[in-house]
């Protein structure tokens, strides 16, 4: 191992991971002996209830390389990201999932494409095995919708397995919103991006930590934190709504001026306008309150995560959590 090489950090968030720590542990030892790489991996325990501390505590006792960050409680998947990024010292940041979808061996490609002179290497799924057909359209058409809505390049097929240089991780470390869609905050920040293809594979055990409540709920924060297209549809429907009320009052001058004979006294007409309009109206005023939600917790300033415990890292004082710059 050549000191003098650059230092690669590596984040792995960890919930409920106890079966795959121990295989996590050998296929990342295996990318960074077999290649001599100089680096530290930054283990994050999102308040996990089965064993997972305890053997990522034995692992950092043999491995000084490993250091661990625990968090008061579940604060969730991106938080966590965002916690590791905090500690990283790296010169490049690589951040992972722990459940082997994402084979450490790919670390190898994002830095030749880093070498080459790219801030930002995304790793875009050129394949998904063991996901249900439902899943991989869902989560093809998101993405595609996503970039439809916003001006940020968000690449497609790509989750949050990515390569960033020191100085992409200097900027994501003063954005401290806590609606996190990490992956959209990577490509705001610009500079050169580029990708590498892999294929995912299959989780290596244990049950998948994104149900399709979570799943939904991410994709509305995703919208709603790079995108005002939802109050620009609330504002088009107020509109549209104006327009078929003024139709319908011409309309019905008109027949009752020019056809008396037609004009039939009746309330369905009246009752589908007023659902229409009463729709309109709790749809627009849902959107503002998505947004000002929003708004609510941004300026109550907490902090983004709470650790209860550190592992191997250096002695200087922590990353602030807060939420305040």
């Amino acid at each position: 191992m050549n000191y003098g090489d650059p230092l690669l950090s590596i984040v792995v968030p960890l919930f409920n991971e106890e079966p795959v720590v121990d295989a996590l542990y050998s296929r990342l030892t295996g990318v960074l002996d077999g290649n001599r790489l100089r680096a530290e991996v930054i283990l994050v325990n999102d308040g996990s209830t089965d064993g997972t501390m305890q053997k990522v505590r034995g692992i950092c006792q043999r491995d000084r390389r490993f250091r661990v960050l625990s968090f008061s409680r579940n604060f969730g998947h991106q938080f966590a990201i965002s916690a590791g990024i905090d500690r990283a010292s790296g010169d490049a940041v690589v951040v992972m999932d722990a459940d082997l979808q994402d084979p450490p061996e790919v670390i190898l490609d994002m830095l030749r494409k880093w070498r080459e002179g790219f801030d930002v290497v995304h790793a875009v799924r050129r394949e998904r095995k063991g996901e249900s057909y439902m899943k991989r359209a869902t989560a093809a058409l998101f993405y595609r919708v996503l970039r439809r809505l916003t001006d940020v390049e968000i690449s497609v097929d790509a989750g949050d397995f990515r390569l960033m240089d020191r100085k992409v991780v200097a900027q994501l470390k003063q954005m401290r919103e806590r609606f996190r869609f990490v992956r959209g905050m990577v490509s705001w920040v610009g500079f050169r991006q580029g990708n590498v293809e892999y294929v995912r594979e299959d989780r290596y055990a244990g049950e998948t930590k994104y149900p399709w409540r979570k799943m939904i709920r991410f994709a509305l924060d995703a919208i709603f934190s790079f995108s005002q297209v939802p109050l620009r549809i609330s504002s088009a429907l107020g509109f549209l709504a104006s327009a078929l009320a003024f139709i319908f009052m011409i309309y019905g001058v008109v027949v009752r001026a020019v056809f008396p004979e037609r004009a039939v006294a009746g309330w369905a007409s009246i009752f589908v306008a007023m659902l229409f309009l009463g729709g309109v109206q709790l749809i627009s005023v849902g959107i503002l309150g998505e947004y000002l939600g929003r708004i609510y917790d941004e300026v109550k300033r907490r902090p983004l995560y709470i650790a209860d415990e550190e592992i191997n890292f250096p002695a200087a004082g922590p990353v602030s959590t807060s939420a305040a710059r």
